[in-house]
C-alpha cells in the first residue's frame, strides 16, 4: 500500500470515528476462515460494520480527532485489530462478542477496547459492563416512566378515594331509610 492510500484509508478511517462515536476494537487473531466469515455475517446481521485495518492507521486517524485516544496507544493497537462501528446502540457489539463466543466456544473475539461517547474501556475485563449498557432509547423510556409514575398514583389514588366515598354515603343513604 502507498502513500496516497494509506492517506485515503486515514481520511475514510478519521471520518468513520467521527460519525461513530461508539466503536470496539477487538483482535480476533487465531480465529479459523470460517469462523471469521461466521463473525463477519452476524456483525452484518446485527447492522455492526466490522474491518480490519493496521494499528498504524488505526492510530493516525484517531490523532485527528478531538478525544485524546492516547491510551490506546499502548494498550490497544497492538497485534490483530479489528473495528466494530456501532452506531447508537452502543452495548450492541459487547452483545455480539458474547453471544458469538457463546456460538463458537471459543475466547475470541477478544476486547481490546471500546470508545463510548468518547469514555474510552481498555481490556476484557469491560465486556460484561458493556454489554449492559442501555440505549438512549431504554434510559429516555425509563425516565419517562420514572415521571409519570407519581402522577398514576395520585389518579388512582383519587378514583379509589371517590370509589369510597361515594360507597359510604350510599351506604349512609340507606341506612337512613
Amino acid at each position: 500500500m502507498n502513500r496516497e492510500e494509506k492517506a485515503i484509508v486515514i481520511d475514510e478511517l478519521a471520518q468513520k470515528f467521527s460519525e461513530n462515536t461508539n466503536f470496539y476494537v477487538t483482535d480476533a487473531s487465531g480465529m479459523t476462515v470460517a469462523k471469521t466469515n461466521a463473525l463477519r455475517r452476524l456483525c452484518f446481521e446485527k447492522g455492526i460494520e466490522y474491518k480490519v485495518f493496521k494499528n498504524t492507521l488505526i492510530q493516525k486517524a484517531l490523532e485527528r480527532m478531538d478525544t485524546d485516544y492516547a491510551p490506546f496507544d499502548d494498550a490497544v493497537l497492538r497485534g490483530f485489530s479489528g473495528i466494530m462501528f456501532s452506531g447508537e446502540n452502543a452495548n450492541i457489539p459487547a452483545q455480539l462478542i458474547k453471544e458469538f463466543r457463546k456460538k463458537s466456544g471459543g475466547e475470541s473475539p477478544m476486547l481490546k477496547g471500546a470508545s463510548i461517547d468518547t469514555d474510552l474501556f481498555i481490556g476484557e475485563e469491560n465486556l460484561d459492563a458493556l454489554a449492559k449498557l442501555k440505549s438512549k432509547a431504554e434510559l429516555i423510556g425509563e425516565v419517562i416512566t420514572l415521571l409519570q409514575s407519581p402522577a398514576k398514583n395520585v389518579i388512582s389514588g383519587l378514583q379509589g378515594a371517590g370509589g369510597k366515598l361515594s360507597g359510604i354515603l350510599k351506604t349512609l343513604s340507606e341506612r337512613e331509610n
